[in-house]
């Protein structure tokens, strides 16, 4: 059993940045690829960004290429998700996850274990 816990959530104005952590516990964390999704209201969690748990190769989703990166701390079982230039279209609930495999066309397949959340929301 893996528990993940993420922290760094918050209210912040457009522009900002945020960073986002999610401390896992459990099995060896570098056996995971992590992922981060998220869910506004009245959508479908969607896929953010994804880092390989030993090569570090990441995957992004169009609309936070170039403003978000995710990073990885095997030594600590943390993994990040550094936001910058955030927009009210970025409001979500953010859920870290740990992955045994990633198809890009359907990410969430792949998870095993997720995190119980946090709440960004950015105002205009």
């Amino acid at each position: 059993q893996v528990q993940l816990v993420e922290t760094g959530g918050g209210l912040v104005q457009a522009g900002d940045s945020l960073r986002l952590s999610c401390t896992t516990s459990g099995r060896t964390f570098s056996n995971y690829d992590m992922g981060w999704f998220r869910q506004a209201p009245g959508k479908e969690r969607e896929f953010v960004a994804l880092i390989r748990g030993i090569s570090g190769v990441t995957y992004y989703q169009n609309r936070v290429k170039g403003r978000f990166t995710i990073s990885r701390d095997n030594a600590n079982n943390t993994a990040y998700l550094q936001m910058n230039s955030l927009q009210p279209e970025d409001t979500a609930v953010y859920y870290c996850a740990a992955m045994n495999y990633f198809i890009s066309s359907q990410p969430v397949r792949g998870v095993q274990y997720w995190g119980q959340g946090t709440q960004v929301t950015v105002s205009s």
